[in-house]
């Protein structure tokens, strides 16, 4: 009989080829759009360039998907949580 591994990581997200959900999109756009290009300009040069693209392109959104820091633009919590109220004049104890 057959034995699975139990996948205990599916709290991270879904991946194909490596990438999440929406840099998957952002991939399957480029190919369908070199693919367009191709097809209306077609010529061995458009072809290696497309095929270089999405090369480059693919390296870069797995680049940008294994390291988490960069695709975090903002703070979800503030540096502090305070209950005091917002006081605008700073000088003055509340």
């Amino acid at each position: 009989m057959r034995k699975y591994k139990i996948y205990r990581e599916i709290r991270k997200g879904a991946r194909i080829w490596g990438l999440p959900i929406s840099l998957f999109a952002l991939m399957i756009l480029s190919i369908l759009a070199s693919l367009l290009i191709i097809i209306f300009s077609f010529s061995l040069l458009v072809i290696i360039l497309a095929m270089v693209w999405n090369l480059c392109w693919y390296v870069g959104l797995t680049k940008t998907a294994s390291d988490k820091s960069l695709l975090d633009f903002n703070k979800v919590f503030p540096d502090r949580i305070s209950n005091k109220r917002d006081n605008l004049l700073n000088h003055v104890e509340s």
